[in-house]
């Protein structure tokens, strides 16, 4: 192997406290008191460890959930940091310039059960694989204990380096993968993972990569729009336009809201598409608004009204002088498939061609999931389809405790998947991995909310639905505690 391969695929393995819970829904453990030791303190509410090492739920009848507390814990000593990849690379025995390296840094007799994470700790999006990791270190604070083992890997970034951090992830007796991020680097580690009989749980949101034994817990924007358009069909909404960047995912979410609103009763009598590299979104939202048949309806009028000279016909034209068209758009709810600044501006031009937010409900996906879009007054009451905030505000403020700073958004996705892979492997089967327990029909309690696989590996999960407020967004509609 290369002296680069091996450098950027440094080996980390830590054995932390664990403490499991079962329930009808398996659920994910409520985020515990801070860092936990291997043996934790039994407690009379909670799970106690037995004698032979396997974990048991103490009191009541039958297995509880343990939930989060209604109210964020309080800051929680800061977790002993993670080695960097420099003190890594240095406990790893060197070559010479020009000598070949074929096998993997020489590891540590396994103690027990390995799971490999695999993140874009160096290259573009490196800020977003710290603070995964730093999530993944989290679940291992609260759950796991001295049997489990992380085995942390590099994937720079890349295809070519989530296929050499896989390769070594599997070496090293990897019994689960978690990540990585990007569907390229997915498919770039599926086939090694397939033929080596080890699960992938990755991050990604698109659901080609999945499939015999790869699963992903991304985001999907499909669900997202179905859920929001189920919701506005509920509230009355029976016709729906789109307006969306002309790429793959708006074209994803098109499809998506086809199907959901023809489930849903109703006609999708719209869809415009406009360039995502533009900066000046006037030509597209004039489309979406009929702005021009419209103005053109108000000027016809005002001149037939201008050559009568009845006094009705005065009066109607006075009524028409602060309108800028006449007549209503041919939609009752309008979906704005973006997010940040391209969302803003879009929704800024509505009003300015006569798109009342007061009258057409304006919808979105989870890409609206974000801090500052009320300062926008179009968007102001839209509504949007995201996990419920509750939960994932207790995890970013105890995040927050131990780093210094909020994680991002997609660091729940790493605590989640390292949490699941500590409560699966505690069952001390044979193979804990196995199709049958990841794709459980009754799924897991998580960070944002309940999920579960489907057979074929693409994550569901339970969804609230958001209203905009100036200042923040507000649940109007609980997402689900269980799965039907």
């Amino acid at each position: 192997m290369p002296i680069r391969s091996m450098k950027t695929s440094a080996v980390l393995a830590l054995a932390l406290g664990f403490v499991l819970a079962g329930c009808e829904t398996a659920g994910l453990p409520g985020v515990g008191g801070g860092p936990k030791v291997a043996n934790p303190p039994q407690s009379s509410q909670g799970p106690v460890r037995t004698p032979s090492g396997s974990y048991a739920s103490s009191g009541g009848s039958g297995p509880q959930i343990a939930r989060l507390p209604d109210t964020p814990p309080p800051a929680q000593p800061r977790p002993p940091s993670l080695p960097s990849l420099d003190e890594l690379i240095g406990r790893i025995p060197q070559a010479a310039s020009g000598d070949a390296i074929t096998e993997p840094p020489v590891l540590p007799e396994a103690r027990g059960l390995r799971v490999a994470v695999l993140l874009p700790l160096s290259g573009a999006n490196q800020r977003i694989g710290a603070s995964m990791l730093n999530a993944a270190q989290m679940a291992l604070f609260d759950f796991a204990g001295p049997d489990y083992e992380l085995l942390v890997h590099d994937t720079w970034g890349t295809p070519e380096g989530a296929a050499e951090a896989a390769r070594l992830a599997i070496a090293d007796g990897a019994r689960l993968i978690i990540g990585p991020l990007l569907s390229p680097s997915v498919r770039a580690v599926s086939d090694q993972a397939r033929a080596a009989g080890v699960p992938v749980v990755a991050f990604s949101s698109d659901r080609t990569v999945v499939g015999d034994g790869v699963y992903t817990m991304g985001f999907f924007p499909a669900d997202e729009v179905k859920r929001v358009v189920d919701y506005a069909a509920a509230q009355g909404a029976s016709s729906f336009a789109l307006l969306a960047p002309r790429d793959a995912y708006g074209e994803t979410v098109s499809k998506a809201m086809n199907a959901a609103v023809w489930e849903a009763g109703g006609f999708v009598v719209q869809t415009e598409f406009y360039d995502p590299q533009i900066s000046d979104f006037s030509e597209p939202v004039k489309r979406i608004a009929h702005y021009e048949e419209r103005r053109q309806a108000l000027l016809d009028q005002r001149r037939d009204l201008e050559v009568r000279a009845d006094e009705v016909s005065q009066l109607a034209l006075k009524r028409l002088e602060n309108l800028q068209t006449l007549g209503e758009v041919p939609y009752d709810a309008l979906l704005l498939a973006d997010g940040g600044k391209r969302l803003v501006a879009v929704a800024a031009m509505l009003p300015f061609f006569d798109v009342d937010p007061k009258k057409v409900k304006i919808l979105g996906t989870g890409q609206w999931d974000e801090q500052g879009l009320g300062a926008e007054p179009a968007l102001v009451g839209g509504w949007f389809a995201a996990p419920d905030p509750g939960q994932r505000r207790a995890f970013s403020d105890k995040y927050l405790g131990a780093y210094g700073n909020r994680p991002h958004r997609l660091a729940t996705l790493a605590y989640d998947a390292t949490a699941l892979s500590v409560v699966l492997g505690a069952q001390n089967a044979a193979r804990p991995y196995t199709s049958e327990e990841l794709a459980k029909a009754s799924g897991f309690a998580g960070r944002d909310g309940i999920f579960r696989f489907s057979r074929t590996g693409a994550v569901e999960r339970g969804l609230a639905v958001l209203q905009i407020r100036r200042k923040d967004s507000r649940v109007i509609d609980p997402a689900p505690q269980a799965f039907q």
